[in-house]
């Protein structure tokens, strides 16, 4: 794998303090009896990221464990709506994601994320922000092809036209994850099965 020259894109104001809390992250984690992370789920529009994040939650929830789950289109709408999709902004989209995730896995909880996040050098960005013990990249692995014909949100049909520009797997590169933790082929793996293969690889690894 080539290596990955990380920048710490935070920009830190010399007059500023971190405060340190008197609950550390241990603690928060303790009270919920669960070992923090992010699951983080990429790959092209409609290659069934959500359908699966929302499974995997509520697998998780039957478990008793403390849960959130981060969708794109959501945070789109709150946090990052004052961003488009040019590469710049789809790499600042990805630096608050992992910010939040960070923020989310200190107090305790299973964060699991649903972005295209198309590029390598910003996934593992997302990993050197969020730790790499709580960072587990799960490859959605579905060919555009498929996207294409499932196309559940008439977004192919847009981009093809030219109705939307800089689309993902249209007039924008998507780059596969070279080593994943977890790759799920959806043309194989239906959702049960790809629910069950995140649960054991977390099992295998203390995390669920």
């Amino acid at each position: 794998m080539e290596q990955l020259i990380l920048r710490d894109i935070r920009t830190v104001n010399k007059n500023l303090v971190f405060q340190a809390s008197v609950v550390d992250a241990s603690t928060r984690a303790l009270v919920k009896g669960q070992k923090p992370v992010t699951l983080w789920l990429t790959g092209l529009s409609g290659a069934g990221k959500s359908t699966i994040a929302n499974a995997l939650e509520l697998a998780m929830v039957e478990r008793g464990r403390h849960t959130y789950l981060l969708d794109g289109d959501n945070v789109r709408m709150g946090l990052c709506r004052d961003l488009g999709f040019s590469d710049t902004d789809r790499e600042e989209n990805i630096r608050r994601i992992a910010e939040v995730a960070r923020l989310f896995v200190d107090a305790g909880l299973i964060v699991i994320t649903a972005f295209i996040s198309p590029f390598q050098r910003d996934r593992a960005i997302a990993r050197n922000v969020i730790g790499d013990k709580a960072f587990v990249e799960i490859f959605i692995d579905t060919p555009l092809s498929e996207c294409e014909r499932r196309d559940t949100k008439g977004l192919y049909v847009k981009a093809r036209s030219g109705a939307i520009k800089n689309f993902t797997g249209i007039d924008s590169a998507y780059e596969d994850p070279v080593d994943p933790d977890i790759r799920i082929n959806t043309l194989v793996d239906d959702l049960p099965m790809a629910v069950g293969k995140i649960l054991a690889y977390l099992d295998e690894r203390g995390l669920a």
